[in-house]
This record gives structure tokens, C-alpha cells and sequence, in this order.
């Protein structure tokens, strides 16, 4: 265990009592399919803007479903807001050439900044089979944008172990692979216990993986969601979340109380082990990744220009 993680047990104190406001944040969106939710994402954006995250993510969606989407977000992003906008891109169903035309498009709107994926298939159940003329991996992705321009990369840990992966060993590999490629950052998939992530950030320094691991939070209110996720990327949600969830399907307003308590509950305990980066997957919903920042000290930057003077 990391000699952090013993600062989460300190009963008696208040969570958030020490929280400084000396953290980083990023978010995650996806592209939206319909006018309303076009709407409803760039209410999120605008909401989320004046908290001064250090980049948000569009999504990619399963064989590049999701492409032109995907482009078309993050270059309104790019364009009509003073965020920093990474756009994610897979090796699925691609070649080389058109994924580093893909790329080539984004650094001519200013884009500087990717996350990196293999990709998951466009069928459900389905094993990755790299495109004949494709990048193999992710690391092999990397590894080629970097030769089409000097991007900021992000890529994908999974401290429960990918469900591909043949071991945790060699999901550690994979991970090195990435990073000696070029990657600057891994962003995790979600998790639900601090211990989870303090003992794989253990491991990856353990593997000689030096770069920065900020944890992927996902504030669940739909069980059902999250677990359909879960299933994609390895992650276990443990038994207690469904009870917390229990009954409330007919009260949104609770169900996001109890969703912000338990996403603020982890993020705090993260806090006290020393963590200081949060990315978070919204799903195009502000409000919650909203109010934990806010229990995190993350205040607006006008706001906080203020109290200053």
C-alpha cells in the first residue's frame, strides 16, 4: 500500500477540511446525436468553462462511429470557448493514412492535444482485429501521431486490468509500451475504492512507469449504466452501490445526491492520499463533476480573482 493511502483514515475530521483548491481537473464529453442533446452539451461546456480545467475530451465512438461528431465538437470547442479541447481517436476499422489525416485536420483547427485509444470493436462481444493497413495498438498509435505532429497524448490505464489483457503483467507492459512511445499521461478507467487506485499507482511505479496516472471518476447514477461500462473496461462495482441506488429510480433529485455523495466520498479520500489530478466522465452532465470540484476547493477563476483582491 502507498504510504499515502493511510491518510484516508482520519476519523473524526471532516472530509474536506484541508482541501487547498491546489488541484487539476479535466473533463470528458461525448459528441451529441440530437439538437437537444447538442443543447444539453454545450450547457455542460459553459458551465464547467469558468472552472479552468486543463483540457476536456470528446469521445470517439466504437469504429470511428462517431468521427465526423467527434471533430465537429471539439472544433466548436476549440473555436467558441478558452478551453483546451483533446480529441480522442482509435485504431478501429482505420488505416494509418486515414487516421493521420484525421490527426493532420485537427492540429490545422489548433488542436494539440489527443487521447489515444485502441478502440473498442463496432460489436459488442466482438475481439479487436487491427485493420490490415492500421495501427496494431495504442502504442503503435502513438508512436505515429508523434511522427504527424508534436501532440500532447493522453492515454488509457486500467488499474482492475483491461479484459483483454492475458495478465495484469501484461496489461503493465502495454501501459509501458504506450508511455515509451511518446504518451505523456495515463488516464485510468473508473474505479470505485481509493485502495483500488493507490495500489495501482504502486504497481506502475513498481513496473518503472514514471508518468503521471490521473484517475479517471465517474459519478454513477444509473446502476445500470455504469455496469454496462464496467463490463467493457474491467472495472467491478461493488454491491454496496447497488443498495445505495436502490428505490430511486423514480427520484432524480435524490438519485444525484446520493450519486455526488459517493463520487465526492472517493474523490476526498483520493485527496487525502496525496492525489491531486481528477479527470472526470460526465456524460454530458455538468452538475455533478460541478459540485465535487467544488468540494474540492475548485472555484471559478473570476471568483477566486475576486476574494484575491
Amino acid at each position: 500500500m502507498s504510504p499515502l493511502a493511510p491518510a484516508i483514515e482520519r476519523a473524526g475530521r471532516p472530509l474536506f477540511e484541508d482541501v487547498a483548491g491546489d488541484i487539476d481537473v479535466s473533463f470528458e464529453f461525448f459528441p451529441p446525436r440530437t439538437e437537444k442533446m447538442e443543447q444539453t452539451l454545450w450547457e455542460s461546456v459553459k458551465t464547467l468553462e469558468p472552472l479552468n480545467p486543463r483540457f476536456v475530451s470528446v469521445t470517439y465512438g466504437a469504429g470511428g462511429s462517431t468521427r465526423q461528431r467527434t471533430h465537429a465538437t471539439v472544433e466548436r470547442i476549440t473555436r467558441e470557448t478558452s478551453l483546451a479541447a483533446a480529441a480522442h481517436l482509435t485504431c478501429v476499422e482505420a488505416s494509418r493514412d486515414e487516421i493521420d489525416e484525421v490527426a493532420r485536420e485537427y492540429w490545422a483547427v489548433g488542436v494539440r492535444h489527443i487521447v489515444a485509444l485502441r478502440g473498442d470493436p463496432p460489436e459488442l462481444g466482438k475481439h479487436f482485429e487491427a485493420h490490415p493497413q492500421g495501427y496494431a495498438n495504442a502504442a503503435a498509435l502513438v508512436a505515429g501521431l508523434k511522427k504527424v505532429a508534436p501532440f500532447e497524448i493522453s492515454v488509457a490505464a486500467y488499474p482492475e486490468c483491461h479484459p483483454d489483457s492475458p495478465s495484469k503483467g501484461a496489461d503493465l507492459d502495454n501501459l509501458k509500451a504506450k508511455i515509451d512511445a511518446g504518451a505523456d499521461r495515463a488516464i485510468t478507467q473508473f474505479f470505485f475504492s481509493p485502495e483500488c487506485f493507490f495500489r495501482f499507482r504502486d504497481e506502475v511505479a513498481a513496473a518503472g512507469i514514471d508518468a503521471e496516472i490521473v484517475p479517471g471518476i465517474l459519478p454513477v447514477s444509473n446502476v445500470a449504466q455504469t455496469r454496462k461500462f464496467a463490463g467493457l473496461c474491467g472495472a467491478a462495482i461493488p454491491a454496496w452501490m447497488d443498495r445505495l441506488f436502490e428505490g430511486l429510480d423514480e427520484l432524480p433529485a435524490a438519485r444525484q445526491l446520493v450519486a455526488a455523495t459517493v463520487a465526492s466520498e472517493l474523490c476526498g479520500q483520493l485527496y487525502a492520499g496525496g492525489v491531486r489530478n481528477f479527470h472526470f466522465y460526465t456524460l454530458n452532465k455538468a452538475e455533478l463533476a460541478y459540485a465535487i470540484c467544488h468540494l474540492l476547493g475548485v472555484r471559478p477563476k473570476t471568483q477566486t480573482q475576486e476574494q484575491a483582491a
